[in-house]
């Protein structure tokens, strides 16, 4: 009976080392797929400042040229954006103010002339995964340090500017 132990004690402990080699293996394999969920998910955030930010800037180019008068002028804020006051009806440039995709929050950097919006970009200060390929109308460095690189300027498609796209 002796040797019977023997032999039960042997394999229950080539059981337990095959448990935790599986788990060690489980563990890698999830980690690396939630490395890949991670980063699917940070492209699809892109897609989506890319989105944003191009509708910012056609609303501030929109909000440009719908000026009265001669004398043309940008946004103060960005709520001016979604009621244009400057009319005696409604006058929207945009729906409504989107989110920062890449933090979920509307903390969207401003560019300023003279006080007044020309664009936005957003404050997250990690390094983008699309590094190239862009859009020529988006006008996006290629190998930016990080997103706030990424600059939405409505005044680049503002009529009237000089140099400047229509």
């Amino acid at each position: 009976m002796h040797a019977k132990q023997a032999y039960r004690n042997r394999q229950g402990g080539a059981v337990y080392l095959f448990v935790i080699f599986a788990i060690a293996v489980s563990g890698v394999l999830l980690a690396g797929f939630g490395q890949v969920w991670a980063t699917a998910a940070r492209r699809e955030k892109e897609v989506q400042l890319l989105h944003v930010g191009n509708a910012y800037r056609q609303a501030i180019a929109s909000y440009y040229a719908a000026t009265p008068g001669e004398q043309k002028q940008f946004p103060q804020t960005l709520n001016d954006l979604l009621l244009d006051k400057r009319f005696p009806y409604v006058r929207r440039h945009l729906r409504h103010l989107y989110p920062d995709p890449m933090s979920g929050q509307a903390n969207w950097g401003l560019i300023r002339e003279q006080g007044r919006i020309v664009g936005v970009y957003s404050t997250d200060m990690r390094k983008p995964i699309k590094q190239g390929g862009f859009d020529a109308r988006e006008k996006m460095p290629e190998k930016a340090e990080n997103y706030q690189d990424w600059k939405f300027i409505g005044r680049d498609l503002a009529p009237g500017l000089p140099g400047q796209a229509i």
